[in-house]
């Protein structure tokens, strides 16, 4: 019963952030302040993640198929195939419920308890419209970017993990990248990153927008919304995998 009711009112809630905007020219501003500060300042863990993940996974996968029988460019391909289809989407979109999740949670959190909120409410202002909205418009907008961004870094990565150990040469790993491709697993990833994004940032901001009580309660709701986002991400993941490559 508890499930049912947050889902009503997280129901509720969308119905309030996706409200008109107050004045379209202050809107554009804070999708702009947002963007820079949700998708560019996670710019650099994303690249780093990526960068290590590229390097664990092509070498795992060549020390794991060494056999005379196996080529070696099937490494590349390996390595391709789980970058592009999970690794760009869902671990990154998993890394950013806990940066982007959590920041969301907690500054909407204090701004409850804080009474901001109720103070916007008085002054006649949809207050999830207001401060919501930007958010979720601006994630959904730049997490496309930081996709394709964790997918050069990550292949490219792979590429020096395998060329500097000696594991996989550097040809055979870029045969191995280019081969059978299918362009369609870009478009896949890229499209279950604006879903995780729109999850992050919505989750997240429901459970900071409904927080009560002072700043052990923003703690907590910053947790949960980690947590619930995390979940969604896995339960999407799956769903869009069945629907779009089955």
């Amino acid at each position: 019963m508890r499930m049912f009711y947050h889902l009503g009112r997280y129901a509720i809630f969308l119905k309030k952030v996706f409200g008109k905007p107050e004045k379209h020219s202050v809107f554009v501003k804070q999708i702009v302040r947002e963007i820079d500060k949700l998708g560019i300042d996670s710019l650099g863990i994303v690249m780093i993640i990526s960068a290590f993940m590229g390097a664990v996974i092509t070498l795992q996968t060549a020390y794991n198929i060494d056999l005379p029988i196996i080529p070696k460019y099937t490494v590349g391909l390996a390595a391709r195939d789980s970058i592009l289809l999970e690794f760009s989407s869902t671990i990154v979109g998993l890394i950013l419920a806990g940066k982007v999740g959590s920041n969301i949670a907690s500054e909407i959190g204090t701004m409850r308890v804080t009474e901001q909120i109720d103070a916007l409410e008085i002054m006649g202002i949809n207050p999830a419209g207001y401060l919501i909205l930007p958010k979720v418009v601006a994630f959904v907008f730049i997490i496309p970017a930081l996709t394709v961004i964790s997918m050069g870094v990550g292949i490219t990565g792979g590429y020096l993990a395998g060329s500097l150990t000696g594991e996989v040469p550097g040809p055979d790993y870029i045969y191995g990248i280019q081969f059978a491709f299918q362009p369609f697993y870009i478009v896949y990833a890229l499209i279950k990153s604006v879903v995780f994004a729109f999850i992050i940032a919505t989750i997240s901001a429901y459970w900071g927008y409904h927080v009560q009580g002072g700043a052990l309660e923003v703690g907590k709701a910053s947790t949960k919304a980690v947590v619930a986002s995390s979940v969604q991400i896995l339960l999407f993941n799956l769903i869009l995998t069945q629907l779009l490559l089955a």
